[in-house]
C-alpha cells in the first residue's frame, strides 16, 4: 500500500471507529467465537516464512480482546489451533505450538481475562498442555472475561469426547445403556462439552475470506450468526470487529420460528 494511502487511514479510521462505537446498538453479543485464520498466506503475501506468519497472528490476539472488552463481550472462543492442524509437518507445527503457548503466557500474566484451555490436550507435547493447565489456573480467580483458547480443537472431536464423558459418568452410576437411551437428551451431551455451563455463541467470526465452519463449536454453534471477514488474520482491526458486531447487530435473530 502507498504510503500516502496509510497515512490516510491513520487519520480517518480513529474517528470512524469513535463514530461507530458512539453508535454501537445495544443488541450485542455475549459470546463471540473467533476463527484466527490466513496467518500462512499473510506471511506468503509480505514475503517472509510460515512462523512469522504465526507470530504476527499471535501478536493481533491481545488487542482482539482489548476490543472485546471495549464493547463488553463476556465470553470469547478463539480458535488457534485445529485437531488437523496437528497433521503439519514437524518444522511448520513444534515452532507454531512454542507461539501459542509464549502467547497464552503472555495474556495470563497480565490478569485480565480468565483463560480456559478447550480442546483435546492430550495430543499436545507434555509441556505445552502444561502451559495451558498452568496459564488457566493462574487467571482462575481473575474477575474478567472468559477467554476459551481452543488448542487443539476439533468440533467433532468435542461430540465424541462429550459422549464418552457421558458414558463414563453413567457407566459409573450403575446406568445400564438400556436406562441412558431412554433418558439421553441433547442437555446431557451439552453438559459434558468443553464449554459446559457457558453460553453459546451469539457470534461467529472468520478472517481470511473463508466461508465455511472448518469443526468449529458445531454443536453450540447451531443457532449462531456468521461474519467472514476478508482480511488475513494479522491484518485483522479494530474497525474490522467493530463491523461484524455492527452486522450482528442489524439481524434479526428468529432461531427458526
Amino acid at each position: 500500500m502507498a504510503d500516502w494511502k496509510r497515512g490516510i487511514r491513520q487519520v480517518l479510521y480513529p474517528a470512524y471507529e469513535a463514530r461507530m462505537l458512539r453508535r454501537m446498538p445495544s443488541s450485542l453479543p455475549k459470546h463471540v467465537g473467533v476463527m484466527l485464520d490466513g496467518n500462512r498466506r499473510w506471511a506468503r503475501a509480505v514475503g517472509q516464512d510460515t512462523s512469522h506468519g504465526h507470530r504476527a497472528g499471535a501478536a493481533n490476539i491481545e488487542p482482539l480482546l482489548g476490543w472485546c472488552d471495549e464493547v463488553g463481550i463476556e465470553v470469547v472462543t478463539l480458535w488457534l489451533l485445529s485437531t488437523d492442524n496437528l497433521n503439519r509437518p514437524a518444522p511448520e507445527l513444534e515452532p507454531l505450538l512454542t507461539i501459542i503457548a509464549d502467547a497464552v503466557d503472555s495474556l495470563a500474566d497480565q490478569r485480565r481475562w480468565r483463560l480456559h484451555p478447550v480442546g483435546a490436550l492430550d495430543l499436545l507435547p507434555d509441556d505445552v498442555a502444561r502451559r495451558l493447565k498452568a496459564a488457566a489456573e493462574a487467571t482462575a480467580d481473575v474477575d474478567g472475561m472468559l477467554v476459551n483458547v481452543a488448542v487443539p480443537y476439533g468440533g467433532r472431536r468435542e461430540i465424541a469426547d462429550a459422549v464418552r464423558s457421558l458414558l463414563h459418568e453413567h457407566a459409573a452410576r450403575g446406568t445400564t445403556l438400556e436406562q441412558l437411551a431412554e433418558i439421553i437428551d441433547v442437555e446431557h451431551i451439552a453438559d459434558h462439552l468443553y464449554t459446559k455451563g457457558q453460553p453459546d455463541p451469539d457470534l461467529v467470526i472468520r478472517t481470511s475470506g473463508e466461508q465455511r465452519l472448518g469443526g468449529f463449536l458445531l454443536w453450540q454453534s447451531a443457532k449462531s450468526e456468521f461474519y467472514f471477514c476478508e482480511a488475513y488474520w494479522p491484518d485483522f482491526r479494530r474497525v474490522d470487529f467493530l463491523r461484524a458486531i455492527r452486522a450482528y447487530a442489524q439481524r434479526e435473530r428468529r432461531y427458526g420460528s
